[in-house]
């Protein structure tokens, strides 16, 4: 449960899925996108996660496939999520990227851009049973889903 060290090319692939896009956003803003008025405590719980989460990814070999089993479908769900979390950005990035678009629900999931990639991490960590991964992303997961639900509540009034 603890994790053996040593380098996951699964995590990394996961990294590269969930930076890539971000990179390009940073040059795709929606109109009108601010984070001067994020909750500091949101914020700071965001950095700290998303540091472990990259941390936890990277270092711990449990994440990379191994023989097949039913426990492999933790990381088959992880990837079908990571999968959606790359569909809404082609979506966004088709839309006119506006603050509705960003904070969007996609195939029911609501708040997709946040909600999507650290459930998936969630998951690998499950299928790793690495208790690290998971405490990184519940961390991450109140700072990031936290943020982003604060802006979009923000948007209906």
């Amino acid at each position: 449960m603890l994790g053996h060290l040593g380098f996951s090319y699964v995590g990394l692939l996961f990294l590269l899925m969930l930076t890539v896009p971000n990179v390009i956003w940073s040059k795709n803003q929606p109109q009108g996108y601010s984070a001067a008025n994020e909750n500091r405590i949101l914020a700071f719980l965001e950095r700290i996660g998303e540091i472990f989460v990259t941390c936890c990814a990277l270092v711990f070999s449990d994440f990379n496939l191994r023989e097949w089993s039913l426990w492999s479908l933790w990381l088959v769900a992880a990837c079908i999520l990571m999968i959606m979390y790359e569909m809404w950005w082609v979506r966004y990035f088709k839309s006119e990227r506006r603050l509705s678009d960003f904070y969007s629900a996609f195939l029911g999931v609501p708040i997709a851009g946040a909600t999507l990639p650290v459930t998936a991490f969630f998951l690998l960590g499950i299928y790793g049973k690495v208790i690290w991964m998971l405490i990184a992303c519940i961390i991450l997961g109140v700072g990031h889903i936290g943020i982003h639900w604060q802006h979009s509540n923000e948007l209906k009034y």
